[in-house]
């Protein structure tokens, strides 16, 4: 129900399509959950004492608006060393979405056209349109491979950023090296703003991440610890790209979100030091044993990265679909929600092997089963 007092633009966000899943697993007792976007892991040991240990020395208070030095200039170095860009200034920001909101607030003037690839994170519309930004989909479907011809077709005299996720949500498709170099040349070309969020940047399986800051300096990255040490509580992120553009963003952290929490910028410089080879290695067979769970009975393609996979319905819409699989217990989420096609639906691949083999048979005897 509507009140009053409510502004206009919260018509804007919509979390209609998840919480309807929800409510309905409420019901359910036992389900199997493949739906939570968030590791499976838990925040390594030495990150949880770094915290314990910043708390206790009394770390609580605000820190620094571009982030502690512990942290700041730790991600300096690593972003340096990456890119080896003359003009290229990390933050910290207080989650990645933090600095996604950030990034948008600071480059789009209503009116401006954003592009954003279709499926893409839940996040990225309703960003485009709170900022007063036009959202411009570029169709992926059927491999969730980006077409320059199709990008450069979309492009006008008002498109001011480009938006891009590598590895994706939902898809878990990483982009090639060639596509992000198109990408990131094309955006050079025509003075466009490319902002890459990376934040899957650890969990990419096939070969290396290719970012399209390598091929373009003025690029601006996002990324963060939520996903690679599954810190998603802790809310610390960070983003790089010209110096005069994150001073900017830094700029209007000072009035939105203040800082990341100061304990966790501290336990974040630590999980810096861990390596998490071992975790991307358990993904990566986890990926490996629900694509080959579902592909003979279902139209999937087969993800490079990040912990998810986007198979298509295999009778009616996506949506029908996930309501019956979550009225037989299996809690997916469907496509909709990610893009402007209700076709597909998103598989998190974040659970103990016991409990996708569990969803593997359900979604295949649902699939047999037909509408």
């Amino acid at each position: 129900m509507s009140h009053p007092w409510i502004a206009d633009r919260m018509r804007l966000f919509d979390s209609s399509g998840i919480r309807k899943v929800f409510d309905l697993a409420a019901q359910l007792k036992d389900p199997i959950n493949l739906s939570i976007g968030q590791p499976d892991f838990d925040v390594p040991a030495s990150v949880q004492q770094a915290a314990v240990d910043a708390i206790h020395s009394r770390k609580n208070g605000y820190a620094l608006t571009q982030g502690m030095p512990v942290l700041r200039e730790k991600l300096q170095a690593l972003v340096d060393a990456e890119h080896g860009h003359a003009d290229r200034k990390v933050a910290v920001t207080s989650g990645t979405s933090g600095a996604l909101v950030l990034a948008l607030w600071s480059l789009v003037n209503p009116g401006d056209e954003v592009i954003v690839f279709d499926p893409y994170f839940v996040m990225y519309p309703p960003l485009v349109s709170m900022v007063g930004g036009a959202t411009v989909l570029v169709d992926t479907y059927p491999d969730f491979r980006i077409d320059i011809d199709r990008l450069r077709a979309a492009l006008s005299p008002r498109t001011k950023v480009i938006l891009f996720n590598s590895p994706a949500n939902p898809t878990g498709a990483m982009a090639s090296a060639a596509e992000a170099r198109a990408v990131a040349e094309l955006a050079a070309e025509r003075g466009i703003a490319l902002v890459s969020d990376e934040i899957y940047r650890t969990f990419a399986y096939d070969e290396p991440l290719a970012s399209p800051a390598k091929w373009n300096p003025d690029t601006i990255v996002v990324d963060g610890f939520s996903k690679s040490h599954a810190m998603t509580g802790w809310r610390v992120g960070f983003m790089h790209g010209p110096a005069t553009v994150i001073d900017e963003m830094v700029k209007l952290q000072q009035y939105t979100f203040v800082c990341a929490p100061q304990p966790a910028q501290w336990a974040a410089a630590a999980a810096l030091d861990v390596p998490m080879d071992e975790h991307r290695d358990a993904f990566r067979r986890k990926r490996d044993l629900i694509y080959e769970g579902l592909r003979g009975m279902f139209e999937v393609v087969k993800p490079g990265g990040a912990f998810y996979v986007f198979p298509k319905a295999p009778w009616g819409t996506a949506t029908a679909f996930v309501e019956r699989a979550v009225r037989d217990g299996v809690l997916v989420i469907p496509g909709g929600i990610f893009s402007a096609r209700d076709t597909h639906f998103r598989i998190s691949y974040a659970a103990d092997e016991r409990t996708l083999e569990r969803g593997i048979e359900a979604l295949c005897r649902l699939a047999r089963a037909g509408a």
